[in-house]
């Protein structure tokens, strides 16, 4: 396609969103290189990203750019090529996440380096939504998340909690410290259990480098807290029997995940080759189709936009410490990084994604639950 056609399409695609190429304002395109335009015709979502990392376009604000360009839905505007069509149907047909893919997310992603999630997280190390009621940073933010679900859970001492895809060991730290708790956390990445056992060294807490799948032993309460992204569509089932079976009878099991609005079983393109492997984003309907016939939903608590503060929090942590991180790490790697923090803080702002915290019991609690915010 001709030069000035394929950027005369794109700007028509922008248009209702009000962006503008090379305009002057924080959300306005910047492009470097004019085989920009065919790469987003032909490549769309995972175009952007990568003609991004290759520095062909630039943007002041990334996220206000993906706040104003994801409501016009712009990816329908593009017929998509084999290649997409390819990975739609590869997720009709094969499990991708499967036990035998369930570390590669640990391998590509979680093991990229404790250093670097050490200087772009809270104190905790906590990787995952904050809750920032009342709050202006994040350790604050953090901190009462960990604590709003140890009270949505019910928690108190003595109590056994199983923690399914702790990372650095946030939450058992936090409960056992805290609520004298007995925890036990899993992780498929090596680093980030070989860090949470010395984190939690002289705890009742015990890290496990096991798959989910294994789990087959009885816990008061059951948490899980930006792990069920991973999960896949396939397997949330199988996923929601595991728990029942670990979950005592009078236990709480709380799900904290990023929540689709519609249903869908593809991800984005880009943050699946780059960031997150054989991960998908959860609707409530799939949610509920999984649960049926296990558990009681007693809760439904949306935060959403609470994860664009903390998306934000987390890249101006990284960027601060980027002067540091650029002896690990290439320039590449920072306008990967850059692209996937901002373009999801993007996505929650728009409220596009969003952040749910449920509360679930196996028989329903007599009296009714109490809704803790």
């Amino acid at each position: 396609m001709e030069f000035s056609e394929s950027k005369n399409i794109i700007q028509k695609i922008l248009q209702p969103a009000d962006i503008t190429i090379n305009g002057n304002r924080p959300w306005d395109l910047k492009i470097k290189n004019k085989n920009f335009y065919n790469k987003i015709l032909t490549g769309g979502a995972l175009g952007l990203g990568e003609s991004y990392m290759a520095d062909w376009w630039d943007c002041d604000r990334l996220d206000d750019f993906f706040c104003k360009i994801i409501p016009t839905d712009p990816e329908k505007k593009i017929k998509t090529n084999m290649e997409l069509l390819f990975y739609i149907l590869k997720n009709h047909i094969f499990n991708t996440g499967n036990r035998s893919n369930a570390f590669e997310i640990a391998e590509k992603h979680y093991d990229l380096g404790n250093e670097l999630f050490k200087n772009m997280l809270d104190k905790r190390m906590v990787y995952s939504c904050g809750y920032w009621k009342n709050i202006n940073n994040l350790d604050d933010a953090q901190e009462a998340k960990l604590d709003l679900v140890c009270r949505k859970i019910g928690l108190q001492k003595g109590d056994t909690v199983l923690d399914i895809g702790c990372g650095w060991g946030s939450f058992t730290k936090y409960a056992a410290e805290k609520y004298k708790a007995k925890t036990v956390g899993i992780t498929v990445s090596k680093e980030q259990a070989n860090f949470a056992k010395e984190s939690c060294r002289g705890l009742p807490v015990e890290i496990r480098l096991q798959d989910y799948r294994d789990l087959n032993e009885k816990f008061d309460h059951i948490i899980s807290i930006g792990m069920f992204e991973h999960v896949g569509y396939k397997n949330y089932s199988n996923y929601m029997k595991m728990v029942n079976r670990c979950l005592k009878d009078g236990g709480i099991f709380l799900l904290h995940t990023i929540g689709n609005s519609r249903t869908s079983i593809n991800t984005d393109q880009w943050s699946t080759k780059y960031i997150f492997p054989n991960s998908m984003v959860p609707s409530a309907k799939q949610i509920s189709a999984a649960i049926e016939g296990l558990f009681i939903i007693e809760d439904w608590h949306n935060f959403g936009a609470d994860y664009d503060l903390t998306l934000t929090a987390w890249f101006n942590n990284f960027d601060k410490s980027w002067y540091k991180l650029k002896n690990i790490y290439d320039e590449r790697f920072y306008r990967m990084w850059k692209y996937y923090l901002m373009s999801f803080a993007g996505s929650f702002r728009a409220r596009s994604l969003q952040l749910w915290q449920i509360v679930f019991s196996k028989k329903g609690m007599m009296g009714g639950y109490q809704s803790v915010r």
